[in-house]
């Protein structure tokens, strides 16, 4: 009998709160959802629908007030992310994860060189040659489309969406098994976001990965993710394979999204 396969990621009624005003509500409520060995699973939503709240919590750069996240190490562990020490997150954080942000100067080192950006994350890993980390730069800035001359030019001096493939770089260069982005194609002009997202799904397919990916694009679930999740006022309203929710969408609200793509 064959096994089933185990999710990589679980996460169970997740909740999470903020104050403002005098006021407490809540950005994301008894969310749940898994993710499994080299899935791409899409959250999709309006602006304030609490899809990048709900990432972050499952980062553990948020503190969720209920629910957990649940995470099967490369030793087939399961932890839960926000019971583990700091020092077990940092260390998860830069070897089997990467995040990818949507301002790509924030997942930067804006004032080190290029090559420095990525071996950054190798010496994190525990590589120390200097050559080998030279070495390794100059290849993944290859394959994310990026000359390898310029390994010693400052992001600074890069464009949008070069800064977002070396951002990928960064990320990618320690084989992650789980890569969190936020809007990776925002802010991008049409022909940057179309390579780019040509670039995503050909490494993720190449390494394997699994991808939680957050878009207010529709067009970019549909090419990236296996599944996607729609959220609204911090709920996830439907879920299912991408190419149903999208063509045949249950919910009022997604209707509303699919049909504002389509409108004339």
């Amino acid at each position: 009998m064959k096994k089933a396969v185990q999710p990589l990621l679980q996460v169970t009624g997740l909740t999470h709160r903020f104050s403002a005003a005098g006021q407490t509500r809540a950005a994301v409520s008894e969310a749940s959802l898994s993710l499994f060995p080299g899935e791409v699973v899409a959250i999709v939503g309006e602006s304030g629908s609490g899809k990048s709240t709900l990432l972050n919590c499952i980062a553990a750069r948020l503190q969720p007030a209920a629910g957990q996240v649940l995470y099967r190490s490369a030793a087939g562990e399961q932890v839960d992310v926000h019971r583990i020490s700091e020092r077990q997150r940092r260390l998860l954080a830069r070897t089997e994860w990467g995040f990818v942000e949507q301002h790509a100067a924030d997942g930067l080192r804006m004032n080190v060189s290029a090559g420095a950006n990525i071996g950054e994350r190798l010496m994190g890993a525990g590589l120390r040659h200097y050559g080998q980390l030279r070495a390794t730069g100059e290849d993944w800035m290859s394959r994310v489309e990026l000359d390898p001359l310029r390994i010693d030019d400052s992001p600074r001096g890069f464009s949008g969406g070069m800064r977002q493939r070396l951002q990928i770089a960064r990320n990618l260069v320690t084989k992650p098994r789980l890569v969190l982005m936020d809007e990776p194609t925002s802010g991008l002009d049409v022909s940057v976001q179309a390579k780019l997202l040509d670039l995503i799904r050909l490494l993720v397919a190449r390494m394997h990965l699994s991808a939680l990916i957050v878009t207010h694009d529709l067009g970019v679930a549909r090419l990236l993710a296996h599944r996607t999740l729609v959220m609204r006022e911090g709920r996830i309203v439907e879920e299912g394979l991408t190419d149903r929710v999208l063509d045949d969408p249950q919910h009022p609200y997604t209707q509303l999204l699919v049909a504002s793509v389509v409108a004339p």
